[in-house]
This record gives structure tokens, C-alpha cells and sequence, in this order.
């Protein structure tokens, strides 16, 4: 039975705009700390991505006039980046998410819909040690930023509350 667990803080899109109506270095404070807060498992991810997921993946490839592909593990690793969410329709605020769209590629085809390259992935990613990603979710992202999730949690949650509380006496 597959178990999952979320946090979730009441009031943090708030608290990160409200930073920066108060003072727009605290806003950048705040995202600085975060992001180092939230370093080993951006190094997770990065470390998670050891080679070319299929051969074919490393010639170029042409879609409409945009070129999709080659697949490098290098910039695969460059592409993980931090981001803030404050959207009033946002599904999360902190997000780690692969920039590079060969790589954004891999972690998504077949996720929704069934086809050839989805399976193909699929079949690579279980053959190197990861659990085949159920529909919707990202292939290696997802699996290894939920396992360094224990280790950065705690300090995430003491952060953010201390931030709101600044937040609260300050207006």
C-alpha cells in the first residue's frame, strides 16, 4: 500500500509576497535560504542523472523547427533549478524542476498517455535501479527528491515559520 505524505504551511504564497512588499532584500533572503536549505536535494537530482537514457537520445533531433534533442548528462545536471510558485492557482511554492527540455523529455514522456518512448524509458529507468513512475509522476525527480525529502524538511518547516512570524509582526 503505497503511502504518501505531504506539508503544508497556511499562509506561505502570503508570507513570500508580503516580503516583498516589507522589503524586497528579505524576499531575496528568504529564497537564498531556502534554496541552500534545499541544496542536497538539488545535488541528488543532479547526481541521478548518470547517462544517456537511450542511445538514439544523443543524436540532434528536429520537432517543428525546435531542436528537442541530444540528451547531455551535463546539461542535464545544469537544467535542475529551484523555483517560487506564488500564484494565487499554484499547485506548490517550492519546486525543484529539470529547465532542460531533452531531459524535461525524459522525466515526462508516456506519463499521461501510453506510447514507444514512454515504454522504452520506462523499461531503462526500472533496468537502473527505479521503480517504474506511476502515470503522472517524473522518472527520476520525483523518486530521489522524496528521498532526500527527510533531510531537508525539518529545517525547511523551522525556516518558514520563523519567517512568518517576522512577517506577522512587521505588519
Amino acid at each position: 500500500m503505497p503511502v504518501t505524505a505531504t506539508t503544508e504551511i497556511v499562509g506561505l504564497k502570503e508570507t513570500i509576497n508580503a516580503l516583498r512588499k516589507i522589503d524586497p532584500q528579505l524576499q531575496k533572503d528568504f529564497k537564498a535560504d531556502a534554496t541552500a536549505i534545499a541544496q542536497p536535494a538539488i545535488n541528488a537530482v543532479k547526481a541521478a542523472y548518470t547517462q544517456i537514457p537511450l542511445s538514439q537520445m544523443r543524436y540532434k533531433w528536429n520537432d517543428r523547427g525546435r531542436n528537442v534533442f541530444p540528451f547531455t548528462v551535463s546539461k542535464a545536471q545544469a537544467g535542475v533549478k529551484m523555483r517560487f510558485d506564488t500564484r494565487r492557482n499554484a499547485v506548490g511554492v517550492i519546486l525543484i524542476e529539470q529547465k532542460n527540455q531533452a531531459a524535461a523529455i525524459f522525466e515526462g514522456a508516456g506519463r499521461d498517455t501510453t506510447n514507444r518512448l514512454g515504454q522504452s524509458l520506462d523499461f531503462v529507468s526500472s533496468e537502473r535501479g527505479f521503480a517504474r513512475a506511476m502515470p503522472g509522476r517524473t522518472r527520476l525527480i520525483g523518486p530521489v527528491v522524496y528521498k532526500a525529502r527527510r533531510g531537508i524538511e525539518a529545517e525547511m518547516v523551522k525556516m518558514i515559520k520563523s519567517t512568518i512570524d517576522t512577517v506577522q509582526r512587521e505588519l
